[in-house]
């Protein structure tokens, strides 16, 4: 019987996130988090997360290198985890504006995490100005390195404290007290590395045959997995357009958001004939036109290539840990100022990529990176962050439709964060949570001083759209929608 690997080793696709991380780019995902109510005092927080930290076991752990990089990293658990170190204590000075939120969250995207300690934090911040009707309000501000967890995985340290009703957290059996494992010496996981090595050639025939039999139900063949794999290359390989978006980036960060009803776009694809991801797509289109033209570049012809993560996790794997993402680079026609022309191209372009099986061969060429060397992986990483093989990363993660509570508090927004690449300025994540969408604009603080612009930019978009696509049986209704948007303000060194 053939040695099982390491299962706290990490994937290749897990440990390219690690070799991504230079040149001041961070790959944290992230998230802003606003409740209503008045904040929960910082013992109550730290004792609720103390009380459910064995639900989460990965946590506690770190990350082990393997000497001479002869091996994938590992997890290994961290003797000297503090819990005070991670969960943190914040607060806004007067005004307490969403604003000021922001700022503060683009400072803290802008720091990265120790590696020598588990890749999370939490900020419990008060101080947040009372809603529209002066009820009090409060947030939270997550981070967590990518290579921990994905947008989809569907665990992470916050959700197992969140609840679906007001009550409090339902009572646990008291854990038996956490005892770290010892850590392993250099010595120790050099051997393993190389032994897992000399052992995985039946593991990667096993691998191979598995990556070609799978998933029947969308490529019944071989070939169809190689066709599939080429479209990914190709599609990747072509260049992007020279664009503001595609310059070094700097160390510090901007960022924004705009929150609105989901039934904005839910009646536009429903007027438009297409897709909700089509119109959110169309909007990023139509707001990036918009900024472009405004910063004097001349968008007459230019298409964007964006990658789109799509989730390839499936059902049974939910609530795992690690990254399970494929992409798809979608075409953006930002030279098209016509919001129904926009949505038309976006949609006949993302069935045109649906039927090449661009995400699965994405599987397929990410599932070879674990049978790769280390060293040529995550050359391979690194040389795809110095390509221009795209310009920006749009995400689109889907959220609960229900309210969620912390503590008997109830969310009110969930405003998500993805990650900058190098030469890459600006990233866009966009998640829905109980009727309401929002998307999440990280910038660089340098390249793009005029975060402000863009985010009202999209949200002239959106409505730009929605107007275009009414009807009789879809007329449009601004003041249904309730917008809300932020950004960190222009403020210079101060809001750095």
């Amino acid at each position: 019987m053939g040695r099982v690997t390491n299962p706290n080793r990490l994937t290749g696709l897990d440990a390219a996130f690690l070799h991504l991380e230079k040149n001041g780019a961070h790959m944290h995902v992230a998230s802003v988090i606003t409740f209503e109510g008045e904040p929960p005092a910082y013992n109550e927080v730290l004792a609720a997360f103390d009380q459910r930290m064995h639900l989460v076991p990965r946590y506690r752990q770190k990350l082990a290198f393997v000497p001479l990089d002869q091996g994938r990293p590992v997890w290994v658990d961290d003797p000297h985890f503090n819990l005070g170190y991670h969960v943190r204590h914040s607060a806004l000075p007067q005004p307490g504006s969403d604003e000021q939120l922001a700022a503060l969250a683009g400072r803290l995207f802008a720091i990265p995490l120790d590696r020598h300690k588990p890749l999370w934090e939490v900020h419990l911040v008060e101080g947040l100005a009372p809603g529209p009707d002066g009820s009090p309000r409060f947030a939270m501000i997550c981070k967590t390195h990518h290579a921990l967890v994905d947008g989809v995985s569907g665990v992470d340290i916050t959700s197992v404290l969140f609840t679906t009703s007001p009550d409090p957290l339902p009572p646990l059996e008291a854990p038996a007290p956490w005892v770290p494992r010892p850590e392993p010496s250099s010595t120790q996981l050099l051997a393993e590395a190389l032994f897992e090595r000399a052992s995985t050639p039946g593991e990667a025939v096993r691998g191979a045959r598995a990556l070609l039999r799978a998933p029947r139900q969308v490529l019944s063949d071989v070939s169809g997995r190689l066709t599939a794999a080429g479209a990914m290359a190709w599609a990747g390989m072509a260049p992007s357009p020279s664009t503001p978006l595609n310059v070094p980036i700097g160390p510090h960060r901007r960022y924004g958001w705009v929150n609105v009803s989901i039934d904005l776009f839910k009646d536009t694809k429903n007027a438009l004939g297409g897709t909700l991801n089509d119109a959110v797509l169309a909007t990023v289109s139509l707001g990036l036109g918009r900024w472009l033209r405004r910063r004097g570049v001349d968008t007459d012809g230019m298409v964007l290539k964006v990658m789109v993560p799509v989730s390839v996790r499936a059902s049974d794997q939910r609530g795992a840990l690690g990254n399970r993402v494929a992409a798809m680079m979608a075409p953006l026609p930002v030279y098209e100022e016509d919001p129904n022309a926009t949505f038309a191209y976006v949609h006949a372009a993302m069935g045109d990529l649906k039927s090449s099986g661009q995400a699965v061969g994405a599987d397929v060429l990410a599932g070879l990176s674990d049978f790769a060397p280390p060293t040529i992986a995550s050359q391979a990483a690194r040389v795809q962050a110095r390509q221009r093989f795209f310009n920006l990363v749009v995400t689109n993660v889907p959220g609960p439709q229900y309210p969620l509570y912390l503590l008997g508090r109830r969310m009110t927004a969930i405003h998500p964060v993805a990650p900058l690449a190098q030469n890459q300025a600006l990233c866009v994540a966009i998640m829905s949570y109980c009727g309401r969408l929002c998307f999440g604009l990280l910038a660089d603080f340098d390249a793009i001083p005029d975060l402000g612009d863009l985010v009202t930019d999209f949200e002239g978009a959106m409505f730009d759209l929605a107007r275009a696509a009414q009807t009789e049986r879809h007329p449009w209704h601004p003041e249904h929608h309730g917008v809300t948007s932020a950004h960190t303000p222009d403020a210079g060194a101060a809001s750095r």
